[in-house]
């Protein structure tokens, strides 16, 4: 192999998962499922998707296609520990060859956490990390209802240690889902505080993935493209709920999203945010939020970190662009809004300094760097900005 310069990072870009895009495309559940041999599916989806109708019409599509199906519908938000144990439960009576996950980010992780346990054994903290996945784990389908996360186009699921809280990132290329099937339609049912906590989740994975430390041609490429798509369909998503072109263009950024996470990571807003989840309850949308402003004009001290920012958004700055779509998404505009204490910054900010987010950043973020992020965040409208990096 040649060491001779190219202008780019290396890389070891594999697809491992199909993308299905389309309205009407949940309808074809069943084909795909048949396509890839599966004979009985445990649907992993939470009560609010099953209310939307959303769960019977998958159900009805596999069943037509002669797959049989066991549902699974006590999902919960930000899934622990416990919500994987309880799915495994219900997958090992099911006894069935492949799982599909249908909903937010949580159905995904939850599914994904289960096929990890179902086929390697163990605990979730086993596979904390990346590649400790010994053996073949079985064909997941991932069917997203909300334009966020991303995870349909991740091998991570995200599962919080049931005591500790402790956010745990468990990765593996073989817990990537076989097919992604994206449905515009199928995120018209999200109530409008959900579509824009999403929207503002797949808006962070396009700027945190765009100047990560792992960044490269192919991430980069992904990022620009969901950024484009996000910054563009969010408010028009947040205007009028059933324009379907704009809530595929949310689908389709919070996909390219995720897939610029799996080739760069994410960095100094996720690392923030998870602390403020755990132990405030507060929604991670939200919670990235009110972090996004402050970890931007942070990072935005590197000179070559500012000048992807500038070419994020062309002609605009890229903080009052995104400091207007968190205006339209309504987020809140500091950690003291969302009842945060002040005595509470440092042991967040030590909180925050281990998480695995943190460690690819661009600009060094240890436990000084991520007090000085809180107290920015901290600060009333108007004294964030003026906060010096």
């Amino acid at each position: 192999m040649s060491d001779a310069p190219t202008g780019f990072d290396s890389f070891d870009h594999q697809p491992r998962t199909r993308l299905v895009f389309g309205v009407g495309a949940v309808e074809r559940t069943g084909e795909l499922a048949h396509a890839l041999g599966l004979k009985k599916i445990l649907l992993v989806t939470d009560r609010g998707v099953v209310a939307a109708g959303h769960a019977a019409r998958a159900q009805h599509a596999l069943q037509q296609a002669g797959v049989a199906v066991v549902l699974f519908d006590a999902v919960t938000e930000n899934p622990t520990t416990r919500d994987v144990g309880l799915c495994l439960a219900a997958a090992r009576a099911a006894e069935m060859d492949g799982i599909i996950g249908l909903g937010g980010g949580s159905s995904l992780d939850t599914a994904k956490g289960c096929n990890f346990l179902l086929t390697n054994g163990g605990r979730m903290q086993d596979y904390w990390g990346v590649g400790k996945a010994a053996q073949p784990m079985l064909p997941f389908i991932a069917i997203p209802t909300t334009a966020g996360t991303g995870s349909e186009c991740q091998s991570f699921a995200l599962i919080a240690d049931e005591k500790t809280h402790q956010k745990m990132a468990c990765g593996d290329p073989k817990a990537a889902a076989r097919v992604a099937i994206l449905d515009p339609a199928l995120t018209v049912s999200q109530p409008p505080h959900v579509a824009a906590c999403t929207g503002v989740d797949a808006l962070s994975h396009a700027l945190e993935s765009a100047v990560t430390r792992k960044r490269n041609a192919i991430s980069t490429a992904y990022a620009r493209e969901a950024f484009r798509l996000c910054s563009e369909s969010l408010p028009r998503v947040l205007r009028a709920g059933d324009d379907l072109t704009a809530r595929g263009g949310m689908l389709m950024g919070a996909a390219l999203g995720g897939l610029a996470i799996e080739n760069s990571m994410l960095g100094a807003a996720h690392a923030s945010a998870n602390p403020l989840t755990a132990h405030y309850g507060i929604a991670h949308g939200r919670a990235i939020g009110v972090m996004l402003g402050p970890v931007i004009q942070f990072n935005s001290a590197d000179p070559a970190i500012r000048q992807i920012y500038d070419e994020l958004a062309p002609g605009r700055s890229l903080p009052a662009e995104v400091a207007r779509l968190l205006e339209l998404a309504r987020m809140p505009k500091s950690l003291a809004e969302c009842g945060v204490e002040k005595s509470a910054l440092p042991a967040l900010a030590a909180e925050a300094a281990k998480q695995w987010t943190a460690t690819v950043n661009p600009r060094r973020a240890g436990e000084a760097e991520f007090r000085q992020l809180y107290e920015a965040a901290f600060a009333p409208v108007g004294e964030t900005a003026a906060k010096s990096f």
